[in-house]
């Protein structure tokens, strides 16, 4: 009997093309010797307000808050220091710097975190990243600490309208649905003195069959999937929040306009000189 072999490539992070990757970009915030964003298909400048109920009367920088930019503490060059709880809105503008579409909504969410979470962060959630445009259980995408795990568990959760998912608004612990979506590690890598890579890559939200993918160092960690509800945004609402309830060192906020596989992730996080080495 004859045996037929099919060849299979598989790609790895060498194989991967930065031209490729530099196509793909939407948004680059390297936070190298200023706080706005060196690169971005929209407003390029980073906002803040007093919350994000008051986002509307948001202005240009981060004065009044407690954020500053950290010469030569970033993982690449400066990098954006969260001193102590965030309690204020700092963002940067969702509309094209987020490839957002109502229907097929697919794209990649990359930065960089220092920090030990059950040393520096304060009681209580904490999501260094929401993209959103209304809140963290209405349409988003994030990344957060959880309150009570020792350690804190680091958990991705993307999740549709508010009204599709969880039509009784009934709160989030009471909710099975909730934990179903997320996908949660229970002991993180991230350390005080220590870069970690966050990578955030996802497909088809608002279509009825999204998924999402947690990456931690280049590395899947899980996928959340079957992702079915709408996700209906105001873009002019719509924002890359950083830092809520947030204490650490934040670095190398990028957006892509498509979800990237295992071996770009990868080679996103082995990036020599960072993001900046693949922008057009």
């Amino acid at each position: 009997m004859a045996i037929s072999m099919i060849a299979t490539t598989v790609l790895s992070a060498a194989d991967v093309s930065p031209k490729a990757l530099g196509k793909a970009l939407t948004f680059h915030a390297a936070f190298d010797g200023g706080i706005d964003a060196r690169f971005g298909l929209g407003d390029k400048r980073i906002y803040s307000a007093a919350s994000y109920k008051e986002q509307d009367t948001a202005k240009a920088g981060i004065d009044g808050t407690d954020v500053e930019l950290a010469r030569g503490a970033g993982r690449f060059g400066d990098a954006l220091r969260f001193k102590k709880k965030n309690t204020k809105a700092i963002f940067f503008r969702g509309e094209k710097n987020v490839s957002y579409t109502p229907s097929n909504w697919t794209g990649t969410v990359s930065f960089w975190l220092s920090l030990n979470p059950d040393q520096d962060l304060d009681p209580g959630f904490c999501d260094p990243i929401q993209v959103t445009d209304k809140a963290y259980n209405d349409s988003a995408i994030w990344v957060d600490f959880t309150k009570d795990d020792k350690p804190r568990h680091f958990r991705l959760g993307v999740f549709g309208e508010l009204k599709a998912w969880n039509p009784k608004n009934l709160a989030s612990d009471a909710n099975p649905f909730f934990g179903k979506r997320l996908v949660a590690v229970t002991k993180p890598p991230f350390e005080r003195g220590k870069w970690t890579h966050i990578a955030i890559s996802h497909s088809g939200l608002g279509g009825g069959k999204g998924w999402a993918k947690l990456y931690l160092d280049g590395k899947l960690q899980g996928t959340a999937e079957n992702i079915g509800e709408p996700f209906a945004w105001d873009l002019g609402r719509a924002a890359i929040r950083l830092g809520v309830s947030y204490t650490g060192l934040f670095d190398e906020l990028a957006v892509f306009n498509r979800p990237l596989d295992d071996a770009e992730v990868s080679a996103l996080y082995g990036l020599k000189k960072g993001v900046t080495a693949i922008r057009k």
